[in-house]
């Protein structure tokens, strides 16, 4: 059986680095800002189309996104 691993992410770094709200996060996505809520807790791994959606809407490569370990507070965007 295939261990369901979580997958840490920087969605609320850049969703505050580029001044958006949950809400206008999510409307660019096409989800329900709680959507964003959950993902910026860790609560939800998201669905390979959305991370590749957060990487174009963030103009940045999925790496620098979302990683299987977490992420050093101190790492450059």
């Amino acid at each position: 059986m295939i261990q369901k691993r979580t997958i840490y992410n920087r969605i609320k770094l850049y969703r505050v680095a580029f001044g958006w709200s949950r809400e206008e996060l999510a409307e660019k996505a096409g989800v329900n800002f709680q959507t964003i809520g959950y993902l910026e807790r860790d609560e939800y791994n998201p669905s390979l189309e959305l991370a590749l959606k957060f990487s174009e809407i963030f103009d940045t490569e999925i790496q620098k996104i979302f990683s299987f370990t977490p992420f050093l507070p101190t790492q450059p965007m």
